[in-house]
């Protein structure tokens, strides 16, 4: 922006193109998306409404609150981040660096549970380790009828997740849980569907993954040193806590598949690994109803 003279208008057209030329020079993923999705929250409108008003003038306010979220961009920060809110199953949930930013292969995880159990008559169902609350949330409202509840560690990210359960209009129960410490959050309670996509990446392999990723997500949610022992602590939960014809949904890291299906097998249970739409080992889905 600094490059074009003061008495220069900015337009919709211009902005896009500059900015995108800008984002390409700092290696930011996606350069027009980053300046279509930023400009159109800053003139609150849809991405479509951009190119039906190339014209459009920028105001000195457009710009002003504009600049900052740029710069951040610039710098790498996921856009979701930038602009407080994600789109999960076709709704909004607010997100901020105390939570992962929803992904699609979590989309396919709820999709799983939604085609097993396409009726909307009363189950128990528990989220473990829920950061914004998307799974919970999408599950309540895609089948009023179920009782749902949810855990996290983190109290910043509970206080997310409650408000977008409350900004989607549904009931959910949230706790504070640390799974680590072997303690059952719910004791007397038994579950119909348990359903987890817990931190599942070693630190060790934090270079590999995307910058926006490894730099700004929060690393609890991410990262732990020990994966194998956190889908065991999840398995003592839902031997607990499942009924005798209940499901564990489990999101896996994909290099672990056959190292997570022993795990489970020593249960002597029904599980089996399911792809996700890239092909990869991603999620586990286990039949606690003994053969």
């Amino acid at each position: 922006m600094q490059k074009r003279k003061l008495r220069e208008e900015w337009t919709v057209l211009s902005m896009l193109e500059w900015a995108t030329d800008y984002f390409e020079e700092k290696k930011i993923n996606t350069p027009r998306l980053s300046i279509e999705w930023l400009l159109s929250h800053v003139l609150n409108c849809n991405r479509l409404d951009l190119y039906l008003a190339y014209d459009r003038p920028l105001t000195a306010e457009d710009l002003q609150t504009l600049k900052p979220l740029i710069l951040k961009r610039a710098k790498h920060e996921p856009l979701q981040y930038i602009t407080g809110s994600s789109n999960f199953f076709g709704l909004e949930f607010r997100v901020n660096p105390s939570v992962l930013i929803p992904r699609p292969e979590t989309e396919q995880l709820v999709e799983l549970i939604l085609t097993d159990y396409p009726s909307s008559k009363s189950l128990n169902v528990l989220d473990i380790g829920t950061g914004s609350g998307c799974i919970p949330v999408t599950l309540k409202k895609e089948r009023p009828g179920w009782n749902v509840y949810a855990t996290d560690i983190s109290e910043d990210a509970l206080e997310v997740a409650k408000k977008n359960a409350e900004a989607n209009g549904v009931d959910v129960t949230f706790n504070k849980h640390d799974l680590a410490t072997g303690i059952n959050p719910f004791p007397d309670m038994r579950f119909d569907i348990i359903v987890s996509n817990p931190p599942y990446i070693y630190p060790y392999e934090s270079e590999s993954i995307d910058t926006e990723v490894r730099e700004f997500e929060p690393e609890l949610a991410l990262f732990h040193p020990d994966v194998l022992s956190v889908y065991e602590n999840i398995l003592k939960i839902a031997s607990t806590n499942l009924n005798l014809d209940g499901k564990l949904y489990l999101e896996i890291n994909e290099k672990l598949g056959a190292e997570t299906l022993k795990l489970f097998s020593k249960t002597g249970r029904n599980s089996e690994i399911k792809s996700d739409y890239s092909g990869k080992d991603r999620f586990v889905v286990s039949n606690f109803k003994s053969t």
